[in-house]
């Protein structure tokens, strides 16, 4: 399966008042492996980023003024998205602003939904820890994740953090390789196998001693007798054969 972890940053939260995304990232996993294969574009926004956007991720004016338009680099986008499954963090906010950037093109495009597949993490987080924060940086200290270098937002960090949130509620870590197919992939693997010493000291066997061992068969048996012969331990022994407790 190929998914994608996308994330965007944007001038503002409503496209319809005519913000603009400024920032796209994303990363490739297949088969739950992250393969180093990330799409990463500024934009120019054809309009001023406000203060309060800019504080938010640190993205200016004045850096993206020699970026392309979301024109430029929209095919090279779909073509990198198309036929995969899009695992994002609150997707209606990305999808809606993806949509709006695509319709401004004044193409016969409608809905990113009809080349890929979307899932919710925001969403799958609600379902699955109801009545608690489920924002990323929440989900990070749930699930131990560190985001440390997450000073502020960025669409590549935040994807690149979100693939592991998403491992981690799905039940999986990326640094678990099984079965990929790729030798060196799993050599990386196990280094992170922390094995026992070799001269470590030998664990102490303690058996247990005859009066001990006949005390828990009248124990064994007591019990047997209150349930009316319905203990599991007691099996008859081959054919017919005595019964004995099986320890």
């Amino acid at each position: 399966m190929r998914q994608i972890i996308l994330d965007t940053e944007t001038t503002g939260i409503e496209p319809k008042s005519g913000h603009r995304i400024i920032e796209i990232g994303c990363v490739e996993m297949i088969n739950r492996r992250l393969t180093g294969n990330n799409y990463h574009q500024y934009i120019q926004p054809e309009r001023e980023v406000p203060q309060e956007a800019i504080e938010i991720h640190g993205i200016t004016n004045e850096f993206l003024a020699d970026k392309p338009l979301y024109g430029a680099i929209a095919d090279d986008f779909l073509q990198f998205i198309k036929g995969a499954e899009l695992i994002i963090h609150n997707a209606a906010f990305d999808i809606g602003f993806i949509n709006h950037e695509f319709k401004l093109l004044n193409t016969q495009f409608t809905d990113i939904r009809d080349h890929c597949a979307v899932v919710d993490t925001l969403a799958m987080a609600r379902k699955k820890h109801p009545g608690q924060r489920n924002s990323l940086d929440a989900l990070c200290k749930r699930y131990f994740i560190d985001n440390t270098k997450r000073e502020l937002h960025g669409a590549l960090l935040d994807s690149e953090i979100l693939a592991d949130v998403y491992l981690a509620m799905t039940g999986g870590q990326r640094n678990l390789l099984l079965d990929s197919g790729d030798d060196n992939a799993g050599a990386v693997a196990t280094t992170d196998i922390q094995r026992l010493k070799s001269d470590r000291i030998p664990l102490k066997v303690i058996t247990a001693t005859a009066s001990e061992l006949e005390a828990h068969d009248k124990q064994l048996q007591l019990i047997d007798k209150k349930s009316g012969g319905q203990a599991i331990w007691f099996q008859s022994a081959g054919d017919g054969a005595d019964s004995k407790v099986v320890h």
